[in-house]
């Protein structure tokens, strides 16, 4: 064994006894065969492209935080053990004893609490159907960044569409929440530096955040990023704690 090797498997069973080693824990997605699709077809609307409006909840509304996950990587789960996440793949073994490939009483059933979803759309009917259209005219996946060559008229058209929706003067796509967040704490920063006009910001001139302890984790990079340009004093409080926040002010 070489001596960059040796180094590995000592960082990896110190890891494992921190118990800081990879731990995936996949969402079952049922095939066809497990699962009947949603009938677009009942409902007329969902053919056309016309609006939907909310009508009450619908059947793919429960398919946004009901999810299916492999028993076996379950029990790692609330045993705290690390788990590679192969336990959702139904092998030759499993078939063999007589069970059946992906019997469904090898999955538990959980109700989603912490996803993104917020508003059901993954689940419903024409999102589905206008994002198939849209692969079909347009194909898969960015030709790259947006600052390279993945910006199109269709990101430009959506931001106008969002900032007129919000009566803003105008609106900036990002790819996630996290980088949102970290955009907004780093353009934050960046006011005192460019107030400065080409010298760095004196500590009085520097914009001052003031943050919860227990803030998210892309506002928390977002300020760190921000503080070691120099260009902000950032000023942590304990959580919910409004007296430490008001003395601090």
């Amino acid at each position: 064994m070489s001596l960059w090797d040796h180094w590995v498997e000592e960082a990896l069973s110190k890891l494992e006894s921190l118990k800081l080693l990879r731990s995936l824990r996949p969402i079952h997605l049922p095939s066809d065969e497990e699962h009947k699709p949603i009938e677009i077809g009942q409902n007329n609307a969902l053919n056309s492209d016309e609006f939907v409006v909310f009508d009450g909840l619908q059947q793919w509304d429960r398919a946004s935080v009901e999810v299916e996950m492999a028993e076996s990587t379950f029990q790692r789960w609330v045993r705290d053990v690390p788990s590679s996440g192969d336990d959702a793949e139904c092998g030759h073994q499993e078939a063999d004893n007589g069970e059946g490939p992906c019997s469904h009483k090898k999955f538990r059933k959980l109700l989603l609490f912490s996803g993104n979803d917020y508003l059901g759309l993954n689940s419903h009917p024409m999102v589905s159907k206008a994002a198939a259209k849209a692969a079909l005219a347009h194909g898969m996946g960015p030709r790259g960044s947006a600052l390279i060559c993945g910006y199109t008229n269709y990101h430009r058209l959506l931001e106008s569409c969002l900032a007129g929706l919000k009566n803003k003067e105008d609106c900036l796509l990002c790819p996630t929440g996290f980088s949102a967040n970290m955009a907004v704490m780093t353009t934050l920063g960046n006011v005192g530096s460019l107030l400065a006009t080409s010298r760095k910001p004196l500590k009085d001139e520097r914009i001052a955040i003031f943050s919860d302890a227990l803030n998210h984790a892309s506002i928390i990079d977002g300020i760190r990023l921000a503080g070691r340009q120099g260009h902000v004093e950032v000023f942590v409080y304990r959580h919910c704690d409004m007296s430490q926040l008001n003395a601090l002010l």
